[in-house]
């Protein structure tokens, strides 16, 4: 396996990628959305025109996953971190994640941040193996249109909807 820093060049052969995880966050929601990779396209040309670094794994010359960071200095916070499933329990989201940490700790941290879905029970697990642990972050928002809340989460005796 190899990680490269994503190149307008390689847009194309990793916006696949990118369409799958917008999928699986949707599904994350109740929602179920088609695979557009037009679209994902489109978010990763927008991440390279923020200059956020995004990495790129692959696996006999074939990327297999992908990680987005966005830097506020001194800050990096994860924002897409994704490995195809075929892929996945291979260390290379470990690999992946490892690059962030290390982007962090070139601007003098030893955390990344990360906002994640509660249902994603993958990452977060994940990111506790790392030892990461929730803070304090919570999303107040309307749902989406075609948004059904299934859910309610319990924080500190408060029910939420999710």
């Amino acid at each position: 396996m190899e990680i490269i820093e994503l190149t307008a060049e390689s847009v194309d052969a990793v916006a696949p990628l990118t369409a799958d995880f917008r999928v699986a966050l949707s599904a994350f929601r109740g929602i179920d959305s088609p695979l557009d990779i037009a679209a994902g396209r489109a978010e990763l040309l927008e991440y390279l025109q923020k200059s956020f670094p995004v990495y790129v794994a692959l696996e006999k010359r074939r990327p297999v996953g992908y990680l987005v960071c966005r830097v506020e200095e001194p800050c990096v916070w994860v924002e897409s971190l994704y490995v195809s499933p075929a892929f996945r329990r291979k260390g290379i989201a470990s690999a992946l994640f490892q690059t962030a940490e290390r982007l962090a700790a070139s601007y003098g941290e030893d955390t990344v941040y990360n906002c994640i879905h509660p249902n994603n029970e993958g990452i977060i697990a994940f990111l506790k193996a790392r030892g990461y642990t929730v803070l304090n972050l919570i999303e107040v928002r309307k749902p989406y249109g075609g948004e059904t809340l299934h859910t309610k989460l319990n924080l500190d005796g408060k029910l939420f909807d999710y």
